[in-house]
This record gives C-alpha cells, structure tokens and sequence, in this order.
C-alpha cells in the first residue's frame, strides 16, 4: 500500500465545518423536537443528520460529493457502536475525527473536478 497524504488544511477545515454543522443541527431539533421524537426516530434522523451535514460540508469545501458521503458512511459505522454502548457523543467525535482524515485524503485530482 502506498503512503496516503493528508491536506493537513482541509482535514481542519472539514472537521470544523462538520463539527458545526452537527453541533447547530443538533441544537435546533434538540430544542424543537420532544426527547420521545429521538427514543422513536433517532436511528433514521441522526444518520440524516449526519448526511445533510457531509452534503453541507462537500458543497463549502468543494469536495466531491459521492466521495464525500462514502466517507461519512465509513465514518459514522464506528459511532454506531458508541451509540450502542452509551457514549453517543463519544461516537459523533470519533466519526467527524474519521471523516475528516477522508476528506483531507481526497485525490488532488478528485478536487480539481469537483472544482475546489
């Protein structure tokens, strides 16, 4: 396997950015929606959550959007299993830490056609 470089720039800019969007989006459902909302239908709105938040992400850094969401698909699995053990912020920190690392491993040539 050969060595992967990272854009140390858009691995910030990428975490930051997903990290604000989770965390705004987060806020408002929480503060507009009653807790039994979440008991019932948090395992089809968190990860669409999550996907609205990797789309807004793509479209601000100009990344590739189907790569873009392979990403946070690849990154939210492991915070399915901190959700099922309880730490479910735990887990959201982990996947913006992972989907980061995707976003900055992006080919150079993947953001010249994708326009960034």
């Amino acid at each position: 396997m050969g060595d992967v470089d990272l854009d140390r720039s858009l691995l910030w800019r990428a975490a930051l950015v997903q990290l604000a969007g989770v965390a705004v989006l987060s806020l408002a459902l929480g503060l507009t929606l009653p807790h039994s909302f979440f008991m019932s239908w948090g395992w089809l709105a968190g990860p669409a959550a999550w996907v609205l938040c990797a789309l807004v992400t793509a479209d601000v850094l100009g990344l590739p959007r189907r790569r873009t969401l392979l990403g946070a698909a690849l990154a939210g699995g492991p915070s399915l299993l901190a959700v099922l053990a309880g730490v479910h912020w735990l887990g959201a920190l982990v996947a913006v830490a992972l989907f980061a690392v995707w976003c900055a491993s992006t080919p150079a040539a993947a953001l010249r056609e994708a326009g960034a």
